[in-house]
């Protein structure tokens, strides 16, 4: 196995370009997993922690452009306001060693259905910004990003840049089922954003799937409940009925499967639950915020 260090990132592009099967490795949490394991021997390694741009974040016209090397311990610190959903994900991903090192960017490679950083970046309706030398730079919408288990949807000559996620306008909220809050992989996890400037209601769902995926029937169903009933301008708690049916649809929207973490039939219970909740959650939230800039 050759080890490739490239000191800057069209460096890294060129290596790439030149390396197409090198894997890059940065924080290392779930590459050197494998290489332990020998689940995985590739013949190229490219080191990207001198890359300094990749460890950077910045935000401005309501958009926040977050390197795909920053450490979820700086998203805990420093982007709890306006990326609150990928926040509190952040906060049940392994140890704070691990947090020290794992990045978004890391589990996006990766692209496993149990990431925790995937529920957040679907609801917020997140998009993928990658580039090879060849072809420049594109953005991938995170919901096109997953193509199957463990597969995305880069091409074998691109790296990962940064993720481009919109601040956010509304609360936001995460959920995960496993062992213990944090160091153990989602049972399943839920995340769900509300945009009240658009009017919509975001979801994300993990490790119930092939691929992390969005309850779309669910989010048309709530946003028009919310809608119809005028609770965007005047917000009361929503209806048990209507909570219960989000609920049902989040549920609809897996298609988890049996193995050594849990059932499918408890997943999809537990699915109903994390959504139940989630949704009073932010709703309350909401609620709360409006209530008291009224007072």
């Amino acid at each position: 196995m050759d080890f490739l260090r490239p000191a800057g990132w069209e460096e890294a592009l060129a290596a790439k370009a030149e390396h197409p099967s090198a894997v890059p490795i940065a924080g290392g949490t779930d590459v050197m997993v494998e290489l332990n394991f020998d689940h995985r021997r590739p013949a190229y390694l490219m080191d990207l922690t001198r890359i300094r741009e990749l460890r950077e974040w910045e935000a401005g016209e309501g958009l926040v452009r977050l390197g795909a090397c920053v450490p979820y311990t700086r998203i805990i610190d420093e982007l709890s306001q306006p990326l609150p959903g990928l926040a509190l994900a952040a906060r049940t991903v392994g140890s704070p060693q691990i947090r020290n090192r794992g990045s978004v960017g890391g589990n996006l490679g990766a692209a496993s259905p149990a990431g925790d950083s995937h529920p957040p970046l679907l609801a917020a309706g997140a998009e993928i910004e990658v580039e090879s030398a060849a072809r420049g730079t594109r953005r991938i919408p995170v919901d096109d990003f997953y193509v199957g288990v463990k597969r995305n949807a880069l091409a074998e000559d691109e790296l990962i840049r940064s993720v481009i996620i919109e601040a956010a306008d509304g609360p936001q909220q995460f959920s995960k089922v496993g062992t213990r809050n944090a160091m153990v992989i989602a049972v399943c996890a839920f995340g769900l954003a509300l945009h009240p400037e658009s009017r919509t209601v975001g979801t994300g769902i993990g490790s119930a799937a092939p691929t992390p995926r969005r309850a779309t029937e669910a989010e048309a169903f709530i946003a028009a409940e919310l809608d119809a009933s005028g609770l965007w301008e005047r917000p009361k708690p929503i209806p048990a009925a209507v909570a219960d049916r989000f609920a049902e649809l989040v549920s609809a929207a897996a298609s988890p499967i049996d193995d050594v973490r849990g059932s499918a039939d408890y997943r999809r219970h537990a699915l109903k639950v994390m959504a139940r909740r989630t949704l009073t959650w932010t709703w309350t939230e909401y609620f709360s915020s409006r209530s008291n800039r009224c007072a």
